[in-house]
């Protein structure tokens, strides 16, 4: 057994004290004004002469990165061997909430062994765009999805005394431009795409710390903005935590602290706590805030020491374990024509394995998340060792990975090798410098070199199955020329054994797309307003991102979102809906899943809800559950998905409140958003969300109400208006006339200071 273990270091000082409150009342304004400042790049600030340890806080939401001197924020200095899980981009398919919760639970072992207090991660940041350079390191185009699987890192996490910071909090969903730009978008779209994440994490698994973006939301600085820090995240939500800003986030300190944010990181060198200060002094900034600020440092503090104390040892094989069967999960088989997965490892003629990422695996994302792994499998070995001495086994690299012109050595070698070969093994993907922090992705294809090469290869073995190695979704128009694709993503440490597994059927695949993959980036929700201009960027998507895009325009894709083959066969059956608490708008989901083929498998369930008469426009439907079902062959089991009242609901921004619209809703349960194996009716009866009428209503408005429209239609009854309002050309152009303006009109039978006070009237 591998192992590491360290013994936390003492900070210099007295024996830390755990009292927030006790250290607030004895500390001076200029102590709890240093106390919102980062030390250095890592560590917060500590009160030797009362105790107040300093906090190491290290980025890792898919292993520890803690650098071994100085400090940087891109990766630039070398960081202490851990264990380098898959990213969120390859976590997020396998939809498994219990495997993310132990994925966190050894980041956190490995982050206390280390004296970490704080964990900088998971990003739940929607994928808006499948441009955006850091994709790799955010879990999903969905919100559901994105948040329980980010909150079971978290309690992963934060079971072994460490905390997570939830990040980046808000709206954050490109490189562009990130420390300037405005997103600019609706309060409805915020409310049900770009926040519900962060909200589930926050309610349910209640994170240390939440991490401010660097961007603007409306024109407002995330880092100051009181409605998102304060209102939003704390009187909403209920946060109790502390709000640190993303490193080089903070704009203007002393509002910054005012709105919220508590832990300006790194250190400012102090000029940030001068301007607390002297905003303090000047009478622009209230005491009480810099008091609340910095007693939710200490708080930090106060809660970090058991962890920090208790150290610990950690298992690097389970770990790296854990890392292989984390990779296996999350690929995906998208195409598999005839069967040709997975590989028989005992007969059959020559493998060709193509492609240098077979050999030199891309297996993270580049930029402040960039692991130094405690080991690294490549697939080529991988595959040489499970097929040694049976199949024979040839390697091509095809390619360099860096290189936009392909060799065309380096192709004939590999066109030789596929023509030799039964069945050829393509190992594509991007390389690094096309995805990374700090930047966006120019395009969604695959370097013109390796599609040359799949061309060629193709055009001498049909037998043709290519693995991916990504960070965010490509576009296939190759796709044709393949047997069978593997969705590898970027999968960890441990991801060429877990594609071995998977290709030579010693692992059944298990993996569903999070995201959609697109026929063209030209189909793509957010074409001509990515990433934006003159310092904004418009969400005029509003609520379509994703699936809910392509769904609701009735657009083709290549792949849908949720969408992922098995080696077994799954049938669905007797599907039901039942209606648990009406008023509560709580709902079970019922359906029966049975393996019928002959080997070991695992379905995932998803649960959509449509709403096809809504008072406002809503996408065409959403996932609001989901369940993986793992079989034995000839196994059924009978599955319950619960939904609550949010799962109908839509932010009725008048009223500032979520709103379950009465009458019938569609459940749709299916395989992906595109393969719906059932569909069922509920009725709940929620909220009237019609406005009462007003003078400024509509005529349209009033004619509908209940009590105003009797009333009205009495009073125009024989005039000539009572035509007009029912012609087949231009009545629905009169009933769109507020009322207030038609009484105007000569001859109109109802005056102006009659419409107050008449029945329904507001």
């Amino acid at each position: 057994m591998t192992t590491a273990e360290t013994t936390p270091t003492p900070t210099a000082g007295s024996t830390p004290s755990t009292d927030p409150a006790a250290l607030l009342a004895e500390m001076t304004l200029e102590e709890k004004g240093a106390l919102l400042d980062g030390a250095d790049f890592w560590h917060t600030e500590p009160v030797p002469h009362l105790g107040v340890p300093s906090l190491l806080v290290t980025d890792g939401p898919h292993g520890l990165r803690k650098q071994v001197e100085g400090g940087d924020h891109l990766g630039l200095t070398d960081s202490v061997p851990a264990t380098c899980f898959p990213p969120a981009a390859g976590l997020a398919s396998s939809w498994d909430v219990d495997l993310a919760r132990r994925v966190g639970e050894a980041l956190g072992a490995e982050s206390r062994a280390e004296g970490v207090a704080v964990l900088l991660g998971p990003g739940v940041n929607i994928k808006r765009s499948p441009l955006c350079g850091r994709n790799f390191e955010y879990l999903s185009e969905d919100p559901f999805l994105a948040g329980r699987l980010a909150a079971g890192l978290v309690e992963g996490v934060q079971r072994q005394g460490v905390g997570a910071s939830l990040k980046h909090f808000a709206v954050n969903n490109q490189e562009t431009d990130r420390m300037t730009v405005s997103a600019d978008v609706d309060e409805r779209t915020l409310r049900e795409i770009y926040l519900p994440a962060f909200e589930h994490v926050v309610r349910e698994a209640r994170p240390w710390t939440v991490m401010c973006s660097y961007n603007k939301v409306n024109g407002v600085y995330a880092s100051q903005d009181p409605w998102l820090l304060t209102r939003v995240l704390r009187e909403e939500w209920g946060f109790d935590g502390l709000v640190v800003s993303d490193w080089g986030a903070v704009d203007d300190r002393a509002a910054a602290v005012a709105a919220g944010l508590d832990l300006e990181m790194p250190s400012s060198g102090g000029a940030g706590t001068r301007r607390v200060l002297d905003a303090v002094a000047a009478g622009t900034l209230a005491e009480a805030d810099v008091d609340r600020a910095a007693r939710r440092v200490l708080e930090l503090v106060a809660r970090a020491q058991p962890g920090l104390a208790a150290g610990g040892t950690v298992d690097l094989d389970a770990h790296h374990a854990l890392a292989r069967e984390a990779a296996t999960a999350s690929a995906v088989l998208l195409r598999n024509e005839g069967g040709l997965l997975p590989l028989d490892p005992e007969h059959g003629g020559t493998v060709a394995v193509v492609g240098e990422l077979a050999r030199s695996p891309r297996y993270q994302g580049a930029g402040s998340s960039q692991v130094n792994p405690t080991r690294l499998d490549d697939a080529l070995g991988a595959l040489r060792a499970g097929l040694a001495g049976r199949r024979e086994v040839v390697f091509a690299p095809g390619y360099v990975v860096e290189e936009e012109a392909g060799d065309p050595v380096l192709v004939a070698e590999a066109v030789a090798a596929a023509r030799d070969a039964e069945v050829v093994l393509l190992f594509l993907g991007l390389p690094a410098s096309y995805e990374s922090e700090g930047y966006d992705r120019a395009h969604t294809r695959l370097p013109d070199a390796q599609v040359a090469l799949l061309e060629a290869v193709a055009a001498v073995n049909p037998d043709v199955v290519v693995v991916l190695s990504n960070g965010s979704v490509v576009t296939m128009p190759w796709l044709h020329r393949t047997r069978a694709v593997l969705e590898g993503w970027l999968l960890g440490q441990a991801g060429g054994s877990a594609v071995a597994d998977l290709l030579l059927g010693r692992a059944d695949p298990s993996g569903r797309l999070a995201e959609t993959v697109p026929l063209r980036e030209l189909d793509t929700p957010t074409v001509g307003a990515f990433p934006g201009e003159l310092g904004h960027v418009r969400y005029a998507e509003g609520l379509l991102v994703g699936y809910r895009w392509y769904d609701t325009r009735g657009l083709d894709v290549a792949f849908p979102f949720g969408h992922g083959l098995s080696y077994t066969t799954f049938a669905w059956s007797d599907a039901a809906v039942e209606v648990v608490d009406a008023a509560a708008g709580r709902v079970d989901v019922h359906v029966t899943v049975t393996n019928t083929g002959d080997r070991a498998g695992t379905e995932t369930v998803q649960v959509y809800v449509a709403d096809p008469v809504s008072a406002v426009a809503r996408p065409a439907q959403e996932l609001k559950g989901f369940a993986r079902v793992p079989l034995a062959p000839g196994e059924s089991r009978r599955v319950r998905v619960a939904l609550d009242d949010r799962s109908f609901a839509w932010w009725h921004t008048a009223r500032g409140t979520w709103v379950v619209e009465g009458g019938a809703f569609e459940v749709r349960v299916s395989a992906s958003s595109r393969d719906v194996r059932a569909r069922l009716t509920v009725e709940l009866p929620g909220v009237d969300v019609t406005e009462p009428v007003g003078p400024a209503s509509t005529v349209a408005a009033w004619l509908a109400d209940p009590q105003a429209g009797p009333w009205l239609r009495e009073r125009l009854a024989g005039s000539g208006f009572a035509t007009l309002l029912e012609d087949g050309q231009h009545g629905e152009m009169m009933r769109a006339i507020p009322l207030v303006r038609l009484s105007r009109f000569p001859g109109f039978p109802v005056a102006e200071d009659a419409l107050a006070g008449r029945p329904g009237a507001s």
